[in-house]
């Protein structure tokens, strides 16, 4: 894989349009430079190690991918899991979107169902 020193993938222009593979090429003209890092070498790379962990350990592992068009759909899925309701530490426990705090008066808790049912939102709903 070949890296730009911005943390960007490289790609030599195979298999991308041709106004792709020219919007690429305007990153060069920003000054960014191409690093070829060794395969196998997930230190030289962390951003997109620790994307295919988070997706692999919270995800993949735990659900059986039928094909390419399935495999698609989870991680669509996902990516609005994980933008939408997943509270990580490093935002004070609220989402990369945040919800506003519904009061006890607004009813019970209710669980809904996200990716397939792997995880869950809560919120409250009138009974």
């Amino acid at each position: 894989m070949v890296v730009s020193r911005m943390g960007l993938p490289s790609r030599s222009g195979i298999g991308i349009g041709v106004s792709q593979h020219q919007k690429w090429c305007s990153f060069s003209s920003l000054g960014a430079q191409e690093l070829k890092i060794a395969p196998r070498s997930p230190w030289q790379n962390p951003y997109v190690e620790r994307l295919i962990g988070t997706l692999r350990r919270e995800c993949l592992d735990h659900v059986v991918v039928l094909n390419d068009t399935h495999l698609r759909h989870v991680l669509h899925a996902y990516l609005a899991y994980y933008h939408g309701a997943r509270t990580p530490l490093a935002l004070d426990k609220d989402a990369p979107e945040p919800r506003r705090v519904e009061p006890p008066d607004r009813g019970q808790i209710v669980a809904t169902p996200l990716v397939g049912g792997l995880h869950h939102r809560d919120s409250r709903r009138a009974a």
